[in-house]
């Protein structure tokens, strides 16, 4: 490290700050670690992230301690994960919301999604499902496109509010189908699924744990569901892109990220855990029982992945010039 020569004090201080990065990444963890779930406890992004903490902390021999900070989006507690210091004690259970739609729902946003985070694992998914009113007289995807484009402007979607993630893939629905649909915006998911099996809106594109009930009571019809293969949550359904609209893809994700920086070694040592949690019979039985799939992918596809879904709201954001309230 030749940059460290005396009177380089500049490039000393720089070099010394790697080496103790270095240092901790050895010894690392020596100190009880935070997890930062940007949602509201209770849901499945915080009941998702419980369930593997508890494992790796275990396996870590120290104590993972969740912390609720809700707001916007998400984006306040994934900024505050942005802005910690990158030593591995300080992590994010993010989320498609986090990084992917809010980079175009936030004019301002104070983080960069792909920039500013080290991925380490995507823990779980699971799919957007389309549903419907059973009044609509369309049974497939194919058939509701075409009762759209035979009524334009005459049927709505419902959505949890405006710049939602289930606003963005009824936009993308939009886009793809090139139909003219209403978007009709709720306050939260549970309201969303009351006013399409009221009728007010025709159209939601949802996930199992609040539509699940409903589809299974008869009060809504799933159609079809937003992975790019069939998805073990709704084995029977087949996918948006098989049934009429080839490409479609939306998927409700939650993973782990490290801010930028955070030392690979860390990383690597945080990935293997997880993938270890995640294998455990007890952790899959409660993370599929909530609707999820496991995944536990490395950390690089993980960037991928995340990279491909901000580049994809990004597009159409553009294309379609969305603008949110």
């Amino acid at each position: 490290m030749g940059f460290c020569a005396a009177g380089w004090r500049g490039l000393a201080f720089v070099c010394f700050f790697f080496s103790a990065f270095a240092v901790d990444a050895q010894t690392w963890p020596d100190r009880p670690l935070r997890l930062v779930v940007p949602f509201s406890a209770g849901g499945t992004n915080d009941l998702t992230g419980r369930v593997v903490a508890e494992k790796v902390a275990a396996a870590l021999g120290q104590p993972i301690i969740v912390e609720n900070r809700v707001g916007a989006g998400g984006s306040i507690g994934a900024e505050a994960v942005a802005m910690a210091a990158p030593d591995g004690y300080t992590l994010l259970q993010a989320s498609g919301s986090t990084h992917g739609g809010n980079s175009v729902v936030y004019k301002n946003l104070a983080y960069d999604p792909v920039k500013d985070f080290a991925p380490i694992s995507m823990l779980v998914r699971t799919p957007f499902i389309l549903v419907v009113n059973p009044a609509v007289k369309a049974n497939s995807v194919s058939e509701l496109i075409a009762l759209a484009k035979a009524q334009p402007g005459k049927l709505n979607f419902a959505s949890f509010g405006s710049g939602s993630s289930s606003h963005l893939v009824g936009e993308l629905f939009k886009a793809l189908a090139a139909i003219d649909i209403v978007h009709v915006p709720y306050k939260g998911s549970a309201p969303a699924v009351v006013g399409t099996v009221a009728g007010e809106a025709q159209i939601l594109f949802d996930v199992i744990n609040t539509s699940g009930p409903h589809i299974k009571a008869g009060r809504l019809k799933a159609l079809a569901v937003g992975t790019n293969a069939k998805s073990p949550v709704l084995p029977g359904v087949p996918t948006v892109s098989e049934s009429g609209l080839p490409g479609f893809e939306a998927v409700v994700f939650f993973g782990w990220l490290a801010p930028a920086g955070t030392p690979r070694a860390v990383i690597d040592r945080l990935h293997r855990e997880i993938v270890r949690a995640l294998a455990q019979p007890d952790v899959r039985e409660k993370l599929t029982a909530m609707g999820n799939e496991v995944v536990g992918n490395t950390p690089d596809q993980f960037a991928e992945q995340i990279a491909a879904e901000v580049n994809k709201w990004q597009k159409l954001a553009r294309e379609r010039d969305l603008k949110f309230d």
